[in-house]
């Protein structure tokens, strides 16, 4: 006796504002976005607390307690040239990315780069931006040295933790001296770019304090995990979530956007 033919779930687009339930976790929240990753499609959901998880796109949801498999929205008619950009910026419909530009953009780390390109990747594609990665302060006088800045060769740098009195804020004041018209380091406040995600948009109040004598960012998830049993201990698995729940500038701290705008502007300057 053969067995029965199974039904096909239906499919149901992913769109902005459905509620959706996760079946292995119990997640339920409204989909923020669907994105194209190096591993397929994952959809985010943002649940009443404001937290943020992504998924794989496909089969695994409910919708009002039925099984459904998510797919991506189809674009509406009419919506060409009237959307935004994750930095707020009018996105431009069918534009191919420039030629990229003889001038760059470092920033410190892996991160900070997944970040900046998260938020301000459209825009820095339509004016051919190349951000590349410092791998630390100490490199930024090599790194100057070897890219020979000048007329149409301008270089802007983003340096992690540059407060009063700091190696940093030291490195980049010498890094810049008779260089002014070619070279701007500009830096944040924050220990790690993660402190320039705005904590709400996680779920919390505020990041923790984590002793000098301490790793930052596996301090950061311990305390985080005392709060959050689903809060992960590698930071390695953190990051995603991190970079999971910023959809757009809005999400980030006013004083990193201040600091990339300023770049972006100063690379891309007549």
């Amino acid at each position: 006796m053969s067995a029965p033919a199974r039904t096909a779930l239906p499919q149901v687009e992913a769109a902005a504002e459905l509620v959706v339930e996760e079946v292995t976790t119990g997640f339920c929240g409204a989909v923020v976005r669907v994105e194209k990753t190096p591993g397929g499609f994952t959809v985010t959901l943002e649940d009443r607390f404001r937290k943020h998880r992504v998924f794989p796109l496909g089969p695994g949801f409910l919708v009002d307690g039925e099984p459904v498999v998510l797919v991506r929205p189809r674009p509406k008619a009419g919506q060409a040239g009237q959307e935004r950009t994750a930095s707020g910026s009018r996105a431009v419909a069918g534009l191919r990315a420039r030629v990229a530009r003889e001038g760059r953009i470092y920033v410190e780390g892996k991160h900070d780069a997944e970040l900046v390109e998260r938020v301000w990747g459209d825009d820095l594609r339509v004016e051919g931006v190349v951000v590349e990665l410092l791998d630390g302060v100490d490199f930024l006088p090599g790194i100057i040295e070897e890219f020979r800045p000048g007329a149409g060769r301008r270089l802007g740098v983003l340096v992690d933790h540059m407060v009063a009195g700091s190696k940093e804020t030291r490195i980049a004041r010498e890094a810049q001296e008779g260089r002014e018209e070619s070279v701007l380091v500009l830096g944040h406040p924050y220990v790690d770019i993660w402190q320039a995600v705005k904590p709400a948009v996680l779920g919390f109040e505020a990041w923790p304090r984590v002793p000098r004598t301490e790793e930052w960012k596996r301090g950061v998830c311990e305390r985080l995990r005392r709060k959050d049993p689903s809060w992960p201990l590698d930071p390695r698995r953190a990051w995603p979530r991190i970079l999971g729940a910023v959809t757009s500038y809005k999400d980030l701290e006013p004083t990193l956007l201040g600091r990339v705008e300023a770049l972006i502007d100063f690379v891309t300057a007549p």
